[in-house]
C-alpha cells in the first residue's frame, strides 16, 4: 500500500512548503480584502449659522440686474478636465463672513451688591452682555453691478456682511433682499472689474449631467467637488415653503451654501443650498435652488424689495382615502380646507372650514404643495375659479387672489438649520 501512496505523497509536500515560504517572503505582493488604503481625515466641526431675521426696506426704482445667459449644454462628448470650466466659474464665486451683536443677559445674583465687589461691573446697568456670533457661506457674483447671490440662511440676522474674492479683495456688503421661503438673499458690493457667473437655463438639466460644487467649506478655502445631477424637482424635504431642488451627489458641506452648482461648461444651474445627513456631512445627497427660480427671484427683491406671490387664505390639509370616503368621493383627489384665515381671499369668497377643494383654475389638484407653488406664481388681483364640495354638494366659485403676506420666522440664535450647508 505504502508502495502505491508514496508516489503522491511527495508532491504535495512539496506544494504546501513552497506556499508557506512564499507567504512569509512576499505577504505584501498577496491580496489582502480586510486592508484599508484610505487615509484617516481629521474630524472638523460644522460652523454655527445664525438665524434672525433680516429687515430690508424696499426701492422698486431700482432696474433689474443683466444677467449674462450661457449657451445650451453640449452632450455629444465629456472633457477630460474640468479645469477650464472652474476657471470660469470659479472667480464669481465669493466667500461670505457674517456677524452679528447678540445681548445675553447675566446671572441675577451680579445685581446684588455683595457680588458686584467681586467682578469689574457697571453697577445696576451691567444686566447684560455682548458677545460677537458669526457664520460663513459662500455666494456668487451674477451680474457687473455688484449683485450677489447667497442664502437666506447664511446672512439672516447679520450686522455686518464681508464678501471675499478669490483674487484676494475684500469688502463689505450690503442687503438688497431677502426671501426666507426660497432661502434665498441679494446683496451687492462695490467694486469694479467683477468676474460674473454665466446663468444657464435650468430647465435643461438632465440627470446624469456633470455637475461641479464651488463653495467655501467648513472655512477652509474655494474648493471645487464633482459629482453627477441626481434628480430634478426635489420637494416636500420640509426645508423651504416653496421648493424645487435640484439633488446632486457633488459634496456638499457646511460653508457651501450660496456657492454654485455649475455644467461642465462652467455656467450655474444653481445654488448649493442643503444636504440631508445623519453626520452633519456630505453623504452624497445635496440640494440647490435651479437658476431659473434664483433668476426670476433675484429681479423681484432688486426691483420690488419683495417677492410677491399669490395666496388663497387657507389652510390645507392632505385627503386621505377615508376622509375621501367619508365626503362622498371616490378618490382622494383634492385637499381639505382646514382653516380659513380672517380677512384673506378664500373668507371674502365664502370658503368654510371643511370645505373640499378640487380644482383651481380648472386644474385637479393632485398635490397640496405643487397646487400652492402654481398659486404663487398668479399675479395678485387675478380672479381664480375654484371647484368644491361643500356637505356632499359640488359648488363653483370664484375668488381674487391675494399677495401672500410676509412669514414670520421664529428665531432660534444659536442653532443653524438640521440640513442648512
Amino acid at each position: 500500500m505504502r508502495r502505491y501512496v508514496l508516489p503522491y505523497l511527495w508532491p504535495v509536500i512539496t506544494g504546501v512548503l513552497l506556499a508557506v515560504v512564499i507567504l512569509f517572503a512576499l505577504p505584501e505582493q498577496l491580496p489582502n480584502p480586510f486592508r484599508d488604503s484610505s487615509p484617516q481625515v481629521p474630524q472638523i466641526s460644522a460652523p454655527v449659522i445664525s438665524t434672525t431675521p433680516t429687515v430690508v426696506e424696499p426701492n422698486p426704482s431700482r432696474p433689474a440686474p443683466e444677467i449674462h445667459q450661457a449657451a445650451p449644454l453640449s452632450r455629444n462628448e465629456g472633457p477630460v478636465s474640468y479645469a477650464q470650466a472652474v476657471e470660469q466659474a470659479a472667480p464669481a464665486v465669493v466667500n461670505i463672513y457674517s456677524s452679528r451683536i447678540v445681548e445675553r443677559d447675566q446671572h441675577p445674583l451680579m445685581s446684588d451688591p455683595f457680588f458686584q465687589q467681586f467682578f469689574d461691573s457697571q453697577g445696576d446697568d451691567a444686566t447684560t452682555h455682548q458677545r460677537m456670533l458669526s457664520s460663513l457661506g459662500s455666494g456668487v457674483i451674477v451680474s457687473e453691478d455688484g449683485y450677489v447671490l447667497t442664502n437666506h440662511h447664511v446672512i439672516n440676522g447679520a450686522d455686518e456682511i464681508q464678501v471675499a474674492l478669490r483674487d484676494g479683495r475684500e469688502t463689505l456688503a450690503e442687503v438688497i433682499g431677502t426671501d426666507p421661503e426660497s432661502d434665498l438673499a441679494v446683496l451687492r458690493i462695490n467694486l469694479d472689474d467683477l468676474p460674473v457667473i454665466e446663468l444657464t437655463d435650468s430647465a435643461d438639466v438632465a440627470v446624469g449631467d456633470v455637475a461641479l460644487a464651488i463653495g467655501n467649506p467648513f472655512g477652509v478655502g474655494q474648493t471645487v467637488t464633482m459629482g453627477i445631477i441626481s434628480a430634478t424637482g426635489r420637494n416636500h424635504l420640509g426645508l423651504n415653503a416653496y421648493e424645487d431642488f435640484i439633488q446632486t451627489d457633488a459634496a456638499i458641506n457646511p460653508g457651501n451654501s450660496g456657492g454654485a452648482l455649475v455644467n461642465p461648461e462652467g455656467a450655474m444651474v444653481g445654488i448649493n443650498t442643503a444636504i440631508f445627513s445623519r453626520s452633519g456631512g456630505s453623504q452624497g445627497i445635496g440640494f440647490a435652488i435651479p437658476a431659473n427660480l434664483a433668476h426670476s427671484i433675484l429681479d423681484e427683491l432688486v426691483t420690488q424689495g419683495r417677492v410677491i406671490r399669490g395666496w388663497l387664505g387657507i389652510e390645507a390639509q392632505a385627503l386621505s382615502r377615508e376622509l375621501a370616503a367619508s365626503f362622498g368621493l371616490q378618490t382622494p383627489q383634492g385637499v381639505i380646507v382646514a382653516g380659513v384665515v380672517s380677512g384673506g381671499p378664500a373668507a371674502d369668497a365664502g370658503l368654510e372650514p371643511g370645505d373640499v377643494l378640487l380644482s383651481v383654475n380648472g386644474q385637479p389638484i393632485l398635490d397640496a404643495r405643487t397646487t400652492m407653488s402654481e398659486i404663487a406664481s398668479i399675479e395678485p388681483g387675478t380672479s381664480l375659479p375654484l371647484t368644491i364640495v361643500r356637505s356632499g354638494e359640488r359648488m363653483e366659485m370664484t375668488l381674487e387672489v391675494g399677495e401672500r403676506p410676509l412669514p414670520t420666522i421664529p428665531i432660534n440664535e444659536e442653532t443653524p438649520g438640521p440640513r442648512d450647508s
